[in-house]
């Protein structure tokens, strides 16, 4: 036992390699591995684009079209089933977030012998200045919904069922960001933590078996934590409008009545 070495594990949360311009600062890993994480997602795209004109004639899909057509599906149904139709904006949002976000989740899980760490690119959603610019875009987005939908209506959310919850209604808008960003940050950044943890483990050589449990694992959170993501974005389009359909409804209904009193 005298004759072992202490285990020394480096963790430096935050910390990235960094490039200065016009006083700003570039985290040069996160870009990059978004860069990446977008151009799979669109080359997935074309590639499911391709196989949909070539098996036009026989019918015949293939397997990326099959898990590409499940997840649109899904997506569609949840759409369909919150905001009451397939919105031409909502659902190809919800779509692309939940890809790119599975894809930059995954990334961290290729392994590399390059260096010190534990995989080849770090997921940019363990990068809070990610996760903030996609939860920020997508809530603006619903504000922006909202108010085309239901016009100077959609503010009276902010004093329901009673004026004196303005400020907390209009703290919980606010909030609706910061929660969304850090859901995903954290689990990601957790899951990268681990697969750093296990691959400095002094065993791991003899039983590799423990760092492909936990990448399953993670594969699965970071599957989960795209579709939740993706989720409550519809989630957040539909409340946004629900003032409007209620209204709908409430018009098609007086408009129904007097033909059936008729």
């Amino acid at each position: 036992m005298s004759g072992l070495m202490p285990l020394e594990i480096h963790i430096t949360p935050g910390e990235h390699p960094e490039r200065h311009l016009f006083g700003l600062t570039f985290n040069i890993d996160t870009i990059i591995s978004t860069l990446v994480a977008g151009a799979i997602v669109i080359l997935l795209g074309f590639l499911v684009r391709r196989a949909l004109t070539r098996n036009t004639e026989d019918h015949v899909p293939t397997k990326l079209q099959i898990i590409w057509e499940s997840v649109v599906g899904e997506v569609n149904a949840q759409v369909e089933d919150n905001l009451g139709k397939v919105h031409p904006f909502v659902a190809p949002l919800a779509i692309s977030l939940f890809f790119f976000i599975l894809v930059a989740n995954w990334l961290e899980l290729v392994p590399t012998e390059l260096n010190e760490r534990a995989h080849l690119l770090p997921a940019p959603t363990s990068d809070t200045n990610l996760t903030y610019a996609m939860a920020i875009f997508a809530v603006v987005s619903v504000w922006i919904y909202g108010i085309r939908k239901n016009g100077l209506a959609y503010f009276k959310h902010f004093v329901q069922p009673y004026p004196v919850l303005l400020p907390l209604n209009v703290l919980e808008e606010l909030v609706k960001p910061v929660t969304l960003a850090l859901r995903l940050f954290g689990n990601i950044f957790a899951g990268g933590i681990m697969l750093a943890l296990i691959a400095a483990i002094p065993w791991y050589a003899g039983m590799p078996i423990a760092n492909v449990l936990w990448k399953m694992f993670d594969m699965v959170i970071g599957g989960l934590q795209a579709f939740i993501f993706a989720l409550l974005t519809v989630l957040y389009f539909a409340m946004a409008g629900a003032g409007h359909d209620d209204h709908e409804e409430h018009a098609e209904h007086e408009e129904k009545t007097p033909e059936l009193a008729a």
